[in-house]
């Protein structure tokens, strides 16, 4: 898109993702983000799944998970800040 002077990369992407869902970003940022999208359907998946997940694991409560369930799942994202996720087919 070459109208936007400083366009983001997919990593770049990955790493403004939750601030983007939390509203956080400031508005420069918001639209290099949201210009990014516009021309990488790779990215709209990638943040359509994290809304969805967001949307999904925000309905549950520890009440509600089983705990060999909640052990795996603190397993799983014990290291989640170390290695973050790549939008798929997106070469590094």
């Amino acid at each position: 898109m070459s109208a936007v002077i400083d366009d983001i990369t997919c990593r770049e992407l990955v790493e403004l993702v939750t601030d983007y869902l939390d509203g956080a970003l400031a508005p420069a940022d918001r639209e290099r983000f949201e210009a990014h999208l516009v021309i990488c359907d790779a990215c709209v998946r990638y943040v359509e799944q994290l809304r969805s997940t967001v949307t999904a694991v925000g309905a549950l409560s520890e009440a509600t998970i089983e705990p060999a369930a909640r052990d795996e799942l603190l397993r799983a994202f014990r290291d989640w800040h170390r290695r973050p996720p790549k939008p798929p087919n997106v070469p590094d």
